[in-house]
Parts: structure tokens; sequence; C-alpha cells
């Protein structure tokens, strides 16, 4: 290719990648629906993008270790400190029991229904077992359901990515050798990857571990100390041993954040950033090597494949592997009804198809265009329905928002009374005692002192909160709180503004968006307080009180809007308006105790 179908085809990819996930967003569907499709007609109108034809043999690499950086930011995702009891239970037998029943029934029905070897039919089985953080972890976020049934599926994709890749290995070896291989053999060649997975993955964590804590990189060349660390180390161990970076970059993540010690939640937003792109990349990029000639004779047959796999080999898995266990019969059931296959799938794929068509087996080349077809219907059906099958099972978090506020002035817990009465569910936490006694007086929920402990570097992600609002009279605690929370939880992190004749070296620069008007700071509602102001809830479409000051707004669906500095949201039929309104206290404006005196 030239230089300039070279940039053509890269540019084009990665237009094509962002504009996809833009246009997913705004039909409020899941990413992967519109990458797909995206990829494959893309591959079929425009030469140019052809990553094989660009990249050439580095594309196969290439693709396993962006795949490595997923997996590492998955692995810094999971806290040892919730697999535990029945959830281990479960998230052990998937991995297992689910892998060894996906395998033989998949690979079971591939062979008539693709009519293909029996050889192609059982790599194809071996391909089908992955799922993963790429395609699980968005559509989670979409559907929001349970805590538990979400720790269950996000540890079960995160870590069974790898485990299918170095089955697919042994799979391809095994088919590819003259002599075969017996189980022996396989379950030896099994572990040996493992090992070597595991092993490069605790160097690779210790080396981070002397880079982050011994050398105290900042920031900026910590985080990039980061990615290189697992691109080197995936890329060895995958040298020394076919497909166990993945595994290696799993450990890494685990091993950092949950052994070592090691703060990298500050670095997370650039992991996170990182691997939206890399997932847009990827998923245009493969589904681009699929021709429109290549499924003229699968699709049919692939499409039932799929069909099987959703219908009955999963739900089958889910009920083996949550037998005897303390989940509901709704989470039972979404267990088998989440089970879309990934990135890894088609990334194993790519890579062994065209070595396995060189080799003459039987229907070889069928086993990408069947995957993609897989991959298409998984990530539609799961995509599309798993939000209202979630619902009618009862497993999905409440709607309501759920926000936290961060201290216990008076004017605050008004705030937290005015926001219940309109529909969200307010937590409140302080750290001083008659404020506590003040928020447990006024009948609202008081969060546990470890929710916060994030704010010190030892906890985890803030899970079932839709907001945190720090709004105590210390600008800088506000201000580092927030930084370091940002991140952490569902929704957004708030703070109050400073003063603008501070002086400080951190509240006036940094820690989150400042919330409601430019001079609104704690001394602008504590005055505002002591001069008989109160905050209120009203419906959109009545005459504002004179005065009054717009904080937030409750939607109708229950999503909480803040009044920010730099914007100020317009309001809808059916909102609702919460207002700090001037001299109102006193006249029933206010179920909330006055100000402390």
């Amino acid at each position: 290719m030239t230089t300039n179908e070279v940039l053509i085809g890269l540019g084009l990819t990665v237009v094509l990648a962002v504009g996809s996930q833009i246009l997913a967003r705004s039909l409020r569907i899941p990413a992967l629906i519109v990458l797909l499709p995206v990829g494959f007609a893309a591959g079929a109108l425009v030469d140019e993008i052809n990553p094989e034809r660009l990249l050439g043999e580095a594309f196969s690499p290439l693709v396993s270790l962006a795949v490595a950086v997923i997996l590492y930011d998955a692995g810094l995702g999971l806290d040892l400190a919730k697999l535990k009891g029945h959830t281990r239970r479960v998230v052990v037998r998937l991995l297992w029991t689910g892998v060894l029943i996906t395998w033989l029934l998949g690979s079971l029905v591939a062979a008539p229904l693709l009519g293909v070897s029996q050889q192609a039919a059982v790599m194809i089985g071996a391909i089908l077992v992955v799922s993963g953080p790429t395609v699980v972890g968005p559509l989670l976020a979409f559907v929001r359901p349970k805590e538990r049934l979400q720790h269950v599926l996000v540890w079960e994709g995160s870590l069974i990515d790898p485990v299918g890749g170095i089955l697919g290995a042994l799979v391809f070896h095994a088919v590819v050798a003259t002599t075969g291989r017996s189980v022996v053999s396989g379950a030896a060649g099994f572990l040996a990857s493992a090992g070597v997975g595991v092993a490069g993955g605790v160097l690779g964590a210790l080396l981070l571990w002397g880079l982050l804590r011994v050398l105290r990189l900042g920031e900026m060349l910590g985080t990039t100390a980061q990615l290189a660390a697992v691109i080197g180390v995936a890329a060895l161990c995958d040298v020394l041993r076919e497909d166990t970076g993945l595994i290696a970059a799993v450990v890494m993540g685990l091993a950092v954040s949950n052994v070592l010690g090691v703060d990298v939640r500050a670095r997370r937003p650039f992991f996170e950033t990182l691997v939206s792109l890399i997932l847009g990349l990827l998923f245009i990029s493969i589904s681009a090597t699929v021709t429109p000639h290549s499924l003229l004779h699968v699709g049919l047959p692939a499409l039932g494949l799929a069909a099987v796999l959703v219908l009955v080999v999963r739900p089958l898995v889910a009920a083996v592997s949550t037998i005897g266990t303390d989940l509901t019969r709704g989470e039972r059931c979404f267990v088998g009804w989440m089970a879309p296959r990934g990135i890894v799938a088609a990334a194993t794929a790519s890579t062994f198809s065209a070595d396995l068509v060189a080799n003459g087996i039987g229907g070889a080349s069928k086993i990408l265009p069947a995957t993609f077809v897989v991959i298409v219907a998984t990530v539609t059906v799961y995509g599309l329905t798993a939000s209202t099958v979630a619902r009618r099972l009862g497993v999905v978090r409440p709607s309501r928002s759920r926000p936290l506020l961060v201290g216990g002035d008076p004017w605050v817990i008004d705030l937290a009374l005015a926001l219940r009465s309109a529909g969200p569910e307010p937590l409140m936490w302080s750290g001083d005692d008659q404020q506590r006694e003040r928020i447990e007086q006024a009948g609202i929920e008081l969060a546990p002192s470890e929710l916060l402990a994030g704010a010190s570097g030892e906890g985890a992600e803030l899970e079932g909160l839709t907001g945190v609002f720090f709004l105590t009279a210390e600008a800088h605690f506000n201000a580092l709180a927030a930084t370091v929370l940002s991140g952490s939880v569902e929704g957004e992190v708030h703070r109050l503004r400073a003063p603008q004749e501070s002086h400080g070296v951190v509240a006036p620069f940094i820690g989150g968006e400042a919330l409601f008007g430019a001079d609104m700071t704690w001394s602008y509602f504590s005055r505002s307080y002591e001069d008989g102001a109160a905050v209120r809830a009203q419906p959109v479409g009545g005459a504002l009180p004179p005065g009054s000051d717009l904080l937030f707004l409750v939607r109708l669906d229950g999503r909480l809007d803040p009044v920010t500095v730099d914007t100020r949201p317009p309001s809808e039929p059916g909102d609702t308006l919460v207002l700090l309104v001037p001299g109102e206290r006193g006249h029933g404006a206010s179920a909330g105790p006055g100000p402390a005196r």
C-alpha cells in the first residue's frame, strides 16, 4: 500500500471507531452494536480499511498487546475483598465448569451446523468460550444490575478471557500437530502456560511497585510507566509461550491494586480513555477483515450456533454454576442471560484461522466469519434485551438517584431533605459528632465511615452512588477529596467553590467541578441561613420566589442534575427545582433543623 493509502486507512479507522461510540451514546445503546456493523461495512466498501493490508504480520501481535492493556485495566478494577462466599463459588464454577460445558457443546453443535471438520469444530468451540470485560462491562454499565450480580459477571468476564485465550492456543497446536495431543499433555501445556503468565504478572507487579512506590514517579510518568510495563511484560510472556501475556496482564492489575497497596485510581481515567479507544479500533479493524463473500454460506448456520449458545448452553452453565448458592432465582436467570462474545474471541479467530487453512483443516475458512456472526448476534441480543430482562427479573438497582452529601451544616441537611422529597435517596456523611447527630435526628441515612475510606487511598470503588457532593466548610478538603474520588463513583464528583480571595494552593485549582454560582461558597450559604434562608423543592412551571437560587434539577426519570459554575441545566416539564429561597424559614418551606446557635 502507498503512504497515502495507509494514512487514509488509519485515519478512517480512528474516526469510525470514535464516531461509532458517539453515535451509540446519542442513541442510548451499547457501542458494540454500532461498532461491529460499521467495521464490516467499512471493510466491504473501502479497501484502505483492512488491518491485514495496513499492518501485515504485525496486526496479530498488536491485537494481543492491545487486549493485554484492556485486561490490565480490568484487573485494576477487581476487588479481591468482594470475591468471597457464594460469589467466589459461582465465579470459580463459571470459569471451569462453564468453560468445559461451553467448549464441549459448542464443538458438538458447530460441526453439523457449519459443515466443518471435527478439528475445526473443536477450534470454534474453544474460541467461543470467552466473554470478556470488553463487552460485559459496557452492557452492565448500561443495565445497572444489583451489586453482587455485577461482581459475579465482571469477575467472570475479566478472568475468562485469558483462560479462553490459552485454551484456544492449546487447541490450535493440538489440531495442527500431526500426532495429536493426549489429555495429559494438554493439561500439562495449560498449566505451563498458566505458570508463565502468573510468573510474568507477579514480576510485572513488582516492577510497578518499584516504579510507583520506591521511585515515586509522578502521575503522568507513573501512568506511562504502567502502560510500558504492561506491554513489555505481555510481549515477553507471549514470546516465551503463546497467549500467556493475557494472564500476566490480569495478574498485574490484580496484584497492583489488591496486594501491593499501590494507589492507581487517580491514573485510571487515562486507562479508561485508552481502553475505550482501543476497543473501538479493535472492533472496527477485526470486523473489517470479514468479507461479505465469507458470510455467504455461513451466516444462517452461524446464527443457529449463536441461538444454541444463548438459549441452551448459557442457561445450562448458569444452572450448574449457581446450584447450591444463595443467589436468588432472578439473579440465576440473569447470569444465564449474559454471555456476549467479544474482542478476545475475534482476536483468537483472526489469529488462528489463516494458519488452520494453510494446514488444510477442513472448514477452517469458516471459523472467522462464523465467530464474527456469533459476536454480532450475541452482542445484539444481549445488548437490546438485557435491560428489559433485568427489570422483569427484579435484579436492577433502583433507578432513583443515590447522591452522597459530605457535610453536616443545617443548610446541607435541608438540601438532603429537599432532594429526598423530590425523589432521590441521599446519604450524608460528616466527621463531626454533633453534625452526625443532627443528620440522624433529621431521619437521613448516615453513610458508614468506611464508605469514604477512598479519600485516604485505602478504599475501593464507591458502588451504588450516583454522585458525590463535597459541601463542607473546608475548601481544601473538598478539593483534595474530590480529586481522589474522581472516577471512583458511578456519577460525577462535585464540590463547593473556594472563596475567590482564597490564597490556598489546592482549592482554587483542582478537585472536581465547582457547584452553583460563582459567588455561592460555603460562607454564602452560612450567611443566607443566618438571615433565614431555606432550601425547598418545587415543580417546574410555578413562579420562582424572588431572589431564589437554583441548586439542582431533579429530572422526571430520577436523574439529578446540579447547577455548576459553568453550566445551568435547562428545565423540562415534569422536572423538580431545588432552590435556595431567602427569608422563608419558619413558614413551612423547610423541614430541616434550624442553624446551630
